[in-house]
């Protein structure tokens, strides 16, 4: 493992970028929803721990009266013409690609992840937008059906907005979670109160200030920060609609409260993914996937691999390879393009990990690279860790550890793969590697995960926008991207206008004779083919 000296620019004098300065900060900060005289919170930077922003605590009445803005803000929102919305739309695709150095310093310096992991983030947000600009009339637009009599009903569905949508966003990916699952909101016509992670608010504070920048109107976007336990039952009893992403077991929680109370829930939850190595695979692509697949923002990263199965005929050779390519990654805290890995986020989240490997080993882990905490880089820091000969009885053989370890099996054939893969209750992401492609292809259909990426880790599926995107089993409920993840923002309406009188029988005829004409009438349409 090779590392670069920690490069902090001075700004502040605090090793913060000399964009942030507390200026900027409380303009952001000053977006949350909270009341003059709110409470405070202080979030660190995750490269040194140095006190990074002073927030405002919102309150449930501040939730309640946020809200209470939205709603009145919704009704004129959705009344604004789709072309209208899209401009507003691509107005913010173009300022984040301008102004994307600002967000980029933002979350480095809140989420500690390297440059080129942030800047995927730009790019996603990017596409995003000028996707459900240039689509949300196709999508929304109204949709004529087959009536219930051919050529006498008339029958159209129609989209709605659901009013105002709660998003609470993680703080892993926070400019990509907290703005992708919005757009798709606004463009459907609703408003959003959104909760995102204290620890990533600016980043979050930073898009809604650039979306009012592109013009959307006051209210329609609106943010509160705090403690789920503290604000959450507020979100929950307001919303029209709640898009969360999370772990699996507040997940559960919000899918019973939204259950009571008849609402709709999206949730991206936690995963355990997979990646498979057939025995035809390309080993030197394949050991580049790897680094690709596990690595990422620290592997704080919800489609992340955690899990490699390898064919036993070329484990030994992948393994050299892939061991080769993780020892050569270089760590750091920079704010340019100079490193590979960057630091984890919180101290939870380096205990977890810590204890996951430390558990693996004391039970008879091997470790093939890193496996340790690197608090000469910055406190967070944690090493891109291998491990090998893992038992059902450690932690991290089913458990999320949500960082940069991978742990290696191997198999015999195909099916073994499968099974192996198939045996979690997630289901979120995978990757599968072959030379040949009708193989990957058959091989990846038979995985229990929302996207499978055939020689790729996971950015081919996330990155297809128009296709929907999200998790089986434990790992969630609903989609976003494609035309799933705008219509669930929507109620549909069918609106029927029947030409003539429907099924009752005309004054003039028996309801038996009726009965054998419409009989008739069903069995011709079978033989005329019709749907």
């Amino acid at each position: 493992m090779t590392t670069t000296d920690t490069i902090l620019p001075t700004g502040r004098g605090s090793g913060l970028p000399a964009s942030l300065t507390p200026a900027r900060i409380e303009r952001l900060a000053a977006r949350v929803s909270a009341s003059p005289d709110a409470a405070r919170v202080t979030t660190h930077a995750p490269y040194t721990g140095v006190p990074l922003a002073d927030l405002p605590v919102s309150t449930p009445d501040d939730v309640e009266d946020a809200f209470a803005r939205a709603h009145t803000a919704q009704k004129s929102w959705a009344a604004t013409p789709i072309a209208q919305r899209k401009k507003i739309l691509l107005r913010f695709h173009d300022l984040v690609l301008a102004r994307q150095d600002e967000a980029l310093d933002l979350m480095q310096a809140e989420n500690g992840k390297t440059r080129r992991d942030a800047f995927l983030e730009v790019v996603d947000i990017g596409i995003v937008s000028r996707y459900y600009a240039r689509t949300a009339a196709k999508h929304l637009s109204p949709k004529r059906r087959r009536g219930a009599i051919p050529l006498l009903t008339h029958t159209t569905e129609l989209r709605h907005p659901k009013g105002v949508v709660a998003v609470v966003s993680p703080w892993n990916y926070p400019l990509s979670m907290a703005a992708s699952d919005v757009i798709a909101a606004l463009m459907a016509g609703n408003a959003v109160v959104q909760k995102p992670d204290t620890q990533t608010a600016l980043t979050a504070l930073w898009s809604l200030d650039l979306m009012h920048e592109a013009g959307l109107p006051a209210d329609v976007w609106q943010m509160v920060i705090g403690r789920g336990s503290s604000i959450g039952g507020a979100l929950m009893d307001n919303a029209d609609y709640m898009m969360f992403t999370g772990s699996t077991a507040t997940g559960r929680q919000i899918a019973r409260d939204a259950g009571e109370r008849l609402i709709g829930a999206s949730l991206e939850l936690g995963g355990k993914n997979a990646m498979l190595v057939l025995d035809d695979a390309d080993i030197d692509k394949a050991a580049d996937g790897a680094i690709a697949a596990c690595f990422p923002s620290a592997g704080q990263l919800c489609v992340s691999i955690e899990r490699l199965y390898v064919a036993e005929s070329i484990r030994d050779k992948f393994v050299a390879a892939f061991v080769a390519r993780t020892e050569k990654l270089t760590m750091g805290a920079a704010y340019d393009y100079s490193v590979d890995v960057g630091s984890l986020t919180t101290a939870s989240q380096l205990k977890t990990v810590t204890e996951h490997v430390d558990d693996a080993v004391t039970k008879g882990a091997t470790v093939l690279a890193g496996g340790k905490a690197r608090p000469d880089l910055g406190p967070l820091f944690y090493e891109p860790t291998i491990l090998t000969d893992i038992t059902y009885d450690m932690t991290l053989y089913d458990h999320e550890t949500f960082g940069p370890v991978v742990s290696i099996y191997s198999f015999r054939d195909d099916e073994e793969a499968l099974a192996l893969a198939n045996s979690t209750q997630y289901g979120l992401n995978a990757s599968v590697w072959s030379r040949n492609a009708a193989r990957g292809r058959a091989v990846a259909a038979r995985v229990h995960a929302g996207t499978v990426n055939i020689n790729e880790a996971f950015a081919a599926a996330w990155g297809s926008i128009d296709a929907p995107m999200g998790g089986m089993g434990d790992s969630g409920l609903g989609r976003r991207h494609g035309a799933d993840g705008i219509l669930k923002y929507t109620e549909a309406q069918t609106v029927a206008h029947q030409r003539i009188q429907g099924f009752t029988p005309p004054a003039r005829i028996s309801p038996e004779t009726w009965a054998v004409l419409l009989t008739n009438a069903l069995k011709v349409m079978k033989a005329a083919g019709m749907r």
